[in-house]
């Protein structure tokens, strides 16, 4: 069995959850509303940004040019091909640019922005992936199961992707071959940041649904 393959069968309640949460669900169904998808695009904006950030300082601790040169292009794919399709809903529903993260965005960002540059490179790499990964198997989900017409159709399209699909396959092999020349030790701190990552993956799409705000 891959290490992924492990990954994934220990943090599966985490993903289950994830994709029957209400954000997901009314998501498929065209059901959201505007106001909490509007919230999550601009969060995911900022998100964006230092998830480009982390991905590039985990690339320059890569031991080969050909992996720091994979982790360049995700930064870049972060930037360019993800933020074009937030700036068309920043454009439709009039969402200002404006405002600063809440607490499950700068949560996971932090974690992100740490571990990429405090942590191993192999353990970097594990915290990242979720974010691939996890999009892909939801973004598959709603796209073959959604109620059509869907006004979140661009979203869809986008994480349900084949383009995405290539970087998810490749970032997965990364993990894998790392997995493979690891100590024990390393391979249990890298299945623990994947888990950390995926939490967070579920905070965050709570924390939109909740519109959430600082308390204090």
């Amino acid at each position: 069995m891959k290490f992924t393959d492990q990954l994934w069968t220990e943090a599966l309640p985490i993903y289950e959850k994830i994709k029957l949460h209400p954000f997901n669900q009314e998501l498929k169904n065209g059901t959201l509303p505007v106001e909490k998808f509007k919230f999550y695009i601009f969060q995911d904006s900022l998100y964006l940004a230092d998830f480009a950030r982390a991905l590039a300082t985990a690339g320059t601790r890569a031991g080969s040019s050909h992996e720091l040169l994979d982790f360049l292009q995700f930064a870049q794919n972060a930037i360019l091909v993800e933020r074009a399709l937030h700036l068309s809903y920043f454009k439709e529903y009039d969402i200002p640019y404006d405002g600063k993260k809440a607490p499950g965005c700068f949560a996971y960002t932090s974690y992100l922005m740490a571990v990429s540059a405090f942590e191993s490179y192999e353990v970097a790499v594990a915290a990242l992936l979720p974010c691939f990964w996890i999009y892909k198997k939801i973004g598959d989900y709603i796209y073959e199961s959604q109620v059509s017409p869907n006004p979140y159709q661009n979203w869809i399209d986008a994480y349900a992707g084949e383009d995405f699909a290539h970087s998810v396959e490749k970032a997965l092999a990364i993990c894998d071959t790392l997995a493979e020349t690891a100590s024990e030790k390393t391979r249990k701190q890298m299945t623990e940041a994947y888990l950390t990552a995926s939490r967070l993956e579920y905070v965050f799409w709570d924390s939109a649904y909740k519109l959430e705000k600082w308390e204090v």
